[in-house]
């Protein structure tokens, strides 16, 4: 008999086993998976009655809290479409995305509901409702979230007919072009997804995670079934920051975080600064995503703090996890050294994912850790596409292949290690970052004739955004004037943190500026190109 992969089977699954186990711990709520399953089904009475149906949009704008968790479930048992916001964004930003997905309901935290006001009036949402705030001036028709909720029934909701195929998600990711795209994933990618993961991670009903990657993030909000589904207590995180991290990991018994490589910096550094004392006998796993930390981190992480460091690779196209660099068996008798240097690269294929690296013909790439290919990758958790982008989406899924645009290698034991970007994509701090996007901000300025923005090694941020300016003649301006141009009209962590000033920027034949002559000044003292 046929039974659709639903991601709502998650929830249903920790309910009947797990129902009267801590859920989520967010501050001072504190909710069992039976008080879970009640607010979701209130949310998804109230959204029926405003209309929400089987393939309609409903986004997120919030930072990990209670409210955003089961905005996800709610939204599924209707059939629709939720879109999760990156908080980090500019009011245009919201509003391309918010028209682009032609979203019906959008859902905003309250210390983020000032982002909206600037284009609430082009904004074609039917409906918003406000997270917290208590007494808030809201404008005219805006709903409080918890006043709305309050009035529907906590009943078992009547779920629309679903197929596993059925879009559950649409993440916008910055690529090479200005507009972000976004990434259509359905219930079976997320399933499946969901059920690899949980066994390399080794998830268990005992595990109490601390929420600090960002459920905007495919890989934060992705991790809500894996966890959800094996009845783990969720621990919401509204800040990054060292100090509350620390708190939390040791006030709530966490086991596991999954985080970016910035973050897990901030607190080693913080660990230093205070001299903290860590328990050992936690057993805390962490889980990077994004260029792997250089080795004096993970020693530092598994000898000094005696927790486990995991490398990921992943990308929002491909639901996104598909290597891991967790030490197999036959290595486990290496010295550490040896280890460790395994586990910073991108790792192997994770089960139900295939991946190669491959060379401009398509063929595999040696084995000999030198010669460089692009990770290509097939397996269900590849997206069904670009929403509305069909040109995109053909150009990244050929022959049944995702193609990332990540160069690498693959060392005699298959391990691959990314030491390039095919792509122009900048990313700092974990966030994708266009070039093209910030370069076309710099071309308003009135003392700019041509720009390029490039990525250079950063200390705390892996890399971070850099442009190269050609001046016109007639005008002058300064390093500190073009990053502040940049910063009035883009999101901060998308400004240039440096500029340099030259003549002329290379180009070839055809005028196309040579980004990669560019970058090349800058990583010279690096043995690969990516940080």
């Amino acid at each position: 008999m046929y039974v659709p992969l639903l991601l709502t089977d998650f929830l249903d699954r920790a309910v009947k086993l797990y129902g009267d186990k801590t859920a989520v711990i967010d501050d001072d709520k504190v909710v069992t998976y039976f008080e879970l399953n009640e607010r979701v089904n209130r949310l998804s009475h109230g959204l029926k009655e405003l209309g929400v149906e089987k393939g309609d949009r409903v986004a997120i704008l919030a930072p990990n809290t209670l409210e955003m968790l089961e905005g996800f479930y709610g939204a599924f048992q209707l059939g629709a479409v939720t879109v999760p916001l990156n908080i980090r964004l500019k009011p245009n930003d919201y509003l391309f995305i918010l028209n682009h997905s032609e979203t019906k309901v959008l859902f905003v935290d309250w210390e983020l509901y000032e982002l909206i006001g600037p284009v609430r009036d082009l904004l074609h949402v039917e409906q918003i409702i406000v997270h917290g705030g208590g007494n808030i001036k809201l404008e005219e028709n805006d709903l409080n979230y918890d006043k709305w909720l309050a009035q529907f029934p906590a009943k078992p909701f009547d779920r629309a007919e679903m197929d596993e195929r059925d879009i559950a998600s649409l993440l916008y990711t910055s690529g090479t072009t200005g507009d972000p795209k976004g990434v259509m994933l359905t219930h079976r990618n997320n399933y499946i997804q969901a059920l690899q993961v949980m066994h390399h991670l080794r998830v268990s009903d005992q595990d109490v995670l601390l929420h600090v990657l960002p459920m905007f993030h495919v890989n934060g909000w992705g991790s809500i079934f894996y966890y959800t589904s094996n009845g783990a207590t969720q621990v919401m995180l509204r800040k990054t920051r060292p100090n509350i991290i620390f708190e939390k990991l040791q006030k709530h018994g966490v086991t596991i975080m999954h985080m970016a490589p910035t973050v897990l910096n901030s607190l080693l550094q913080y660990y230093d600064e205070n001299n903290l004392e860590i328990s050992k006998s936690q057993n805390v796993r962490i889980v990077i995503g994004g260029s792997a930390p250089p080795i004096t981190f993970i020693t530092k992480v598994e000898d000094e703090m005696g927790w486990e460091f995991i490398q990921i690779y992943g990308m929002t196209e491909t639901s996104p996890l598909t290597l891991t660099s967790i030490i197999r068996a036959q290595h486990l008798d290496e010295p550490k050294e040896v280890q460790y240097r395994m586990k910073s690269k991108a790792g192997y294929q994770m089960s139900l994912t295939e991946v190669k690296v491959v060379n401009e013909n398509g063929e595999e790439v040696a084995p000999n850790g030198q010669e460089i290919g692009e990770l290509v990758i097939r397996s269900n958790g590849v997206m069904e596409g670009y929403w509305k982008n069909e040109k995109a989406t053909k150009e990244v899924i050929r022959n049944g292949w995702f193609h990332t645009g990540d160069m690498g290698v693959v060392d005699s034991d298959g391990n691959i290690e990314i030491v390039d970007r095919k792509k122009d994509v900048i990313i700092s701090g974990g966030e994708n970052i266009s070039s093209i996007e910030v370069e076309n901000t710099l071309y308003e300025h009135p003392a700019v004739v041509e720009a390029a923005v490039i990525s250079i090694p950063h200390e705390k941020w892996g890399e971070t955004p850099h442009a190269v300016v050609v001046v016109r003649d007639s005008e002058t301006v300064t390093e500190e004037e073009i990053i502040a141009f940049a910063r009035e009209r883009l999101a901060r962590y998308k400004a240039p943190t440096s500029v340099s000033f030259v003549e002329e920027l290379p180009k070839t034949g055809s005028g196309k500026i040579q980004k990669a002559h560019l970058r090349n000044e800058f990583w010279k003292s690096k043995e690969k190109m990516v940080n």
